[in-house]
């Protein structure tokens, strides 16, 4: 997930010492505490192993085959009907008690390219061979070993309480998030069409630069949209000596990486969020020869799926129309791609649906843990895909606090070799939110 930065950690730890780590002021409730002492006593007995064990064998994108098979073994033995492979290595289970809504709860599990210099007492040292045939370290740099530990618990707590809630539970362990295929994956393979449709989908998301067991949920926007885009700017070839004999590719693509930062400045209201970054340039072999093409690859973000029209739509017409006004011929204008999987529109929570959570979360962990921050930086998430207007569904995705206080003063950023969360907290934290607010929407679900 390309989310928290080192500057987005900075920011928001200030804004929790601004705020007194205190939310919205939410109704006087007593929490639970038969459900905060059973998750504590899970994690000792079963989770902290099973964390440990993700977080020594992370697994590649779309490769999370051993990782899946221990979700599904897990959930199996806690009695949910099991269902393997869905969208690749996905894994649904589903749990019916009686009638009422579904609710889905979801939690990625596959690892990043990374070599792990954390600093971990458990460090992975794992390799595996990518998707282009190149071995890799890899590491759970995002914290996902969190987030499927943290779905186990939840199973175990929902099966036990059975007397507290009525309807369907659905929960899927889903892969390839970090290449944001996953979500659209299972959704193809017949999530919401093999399996009970969810009225509501919610999880969770680890955040490195937030207090270890604190809550942040999301009003609305919680990510933006992610598009990889790449660009094949043509031209003719030739001598660098006579440039008037060529059509320059380098010329025309500085021209249009120049051109393509008028759509944030010019096109976009400066209130909306929007960044096109290119983030690669290749081209040419020698000084002295003009190439005969230069390929650009891009990332574009927007928080609406209006303006991420509007960028996406603006970088064709900058790139072709750059491109004709600097005299290349028709048959060699440039080539604009869009990435048919790197992609996904903006998570937009469900407003309602969030603010009932956040009442419910706080109730169970208390009002001083739930906090009230601005987000900083245009990350992706495909949870996105799970809320998508088409659907009908009402999704929310929170953030829970992973930053050990060793590292307060320097949060390490997600998808950083030095990434690290507190385990404990973190996973306990997660349960019990992520119980709290299943619990509340079947008892308010029709």
């Amino acid at each position: 997930m390309r989310h928290h930065q080192h500057r987005f950690a900075q920011r928001l730890l200030a804004s929790c010492a601004l705020i007194g780590l205190i939310g919205t002021a939410m109704p006087a409730m007593a929490a639970d505490q038969a459900l905060s002492e059973a998750v504590r006593a899970d994690y000792q007995a079963n989770l902290a192993g099973l964390f440990d064990d993700f977080h020594r064998h992370p697994e590649l994108s779309g490769q999370e085959t051993r990782t899946a098979a221990r979700m599904a073994a897990e959930l199996k033995a806690l009695g949910y009907k099991v269902t393997e492979g869905v969208g690749g290595t996905g894994v649904v289970a589903v749990l019916e008690n009686g009638p009422g809504t579904t609710v889905l709860i979801r939690a990625d599990m596959d690892g990043l390219p990374i070599q792990e210099r954390s600093g971990a007492s458990n460090p992975s040292t794992h390799k595996q061979i990518d998707r282009d045939g190149v071995e890799q370290y890899v590491m759970h740099a995002c914290g996902h070993d969190t987030h499927i530990t943290a779905l186990i618990g939840t199973a175990r707590q929902m099966a036990a309480r059975k007397a507290n809630w009525s309807g369907t539970l659905v929960l899927i362990a889903q892969p390839a998030e970090e290449r944001v295929e996953g979500a659209r994956a299972m959704i193809n393979d017949g999530l919401f069409t093999r399996f009970p449709k969810p009225e509501y989908a919610i999880g969770f998301h680890v955040a490195s630069g937030l207090p270890a067991g604190t809550v942040w949920v999301p009003p609305a926007i919680a990510y933006s949209s992610a598009d990889s885009v790449d660009i094949k700017v043509r031209g003719i070839g030739g001598h660098g000596a006579s440039p008037q004999s060529t059509v320059d590719p380098v010329v025309i693509s500085a021209q249009i990486i120049s051109a393509l930062q008028t759509l944030r400045s010019r096109e976009v209201d400066p209130l909306q969020g929007a960044v096109v970054t290119v983030g690669s340039i290749h081209g040419g072999t020698k000084h002295n020869i003009v190439p005969e093409e230069v390929n650009l690859q891009l990332t574009v973000r927007s928080d609406s799926y209006e303006v991420r029209d509007t960028l996406l739509d603006g970088i064709d017409r900058i790139a072709l129309n750059t491109a004709r006004a600097l005299n290349v011929p028709e048959d060699k204008l440039p080539v604009v791609v869009r990435s048919p999987t790197e992609s996904t529109p903006p998570t937009i929570n469900h407003t309602e649906t969030a603010t009932r959570m956040k009442a419910a979360i706080a109730s169970q962990l208390g009002s001083e843990r739930v906090v009230d921050i601005s987000r900083q930086g245009m990350g992706a998430e495909d949870f996105a895909f799970y809320g998508a207007p088409e659907h009908g569904v009402k999704a929310v995705i929170f953030a829970v606090g992973g930053l050990p206080e060793d590292l307060k003063d320097t949060p390490p950023p997600h998808h950083s070799p030095l990434f690290r969360i507190d385990p404990e907290p973190s996973i306990i934290a997660g349960v019990e939110a992520t119980v709290a607010a299943a619990e509340d929407l079947f008892s308010t679900g029709h």
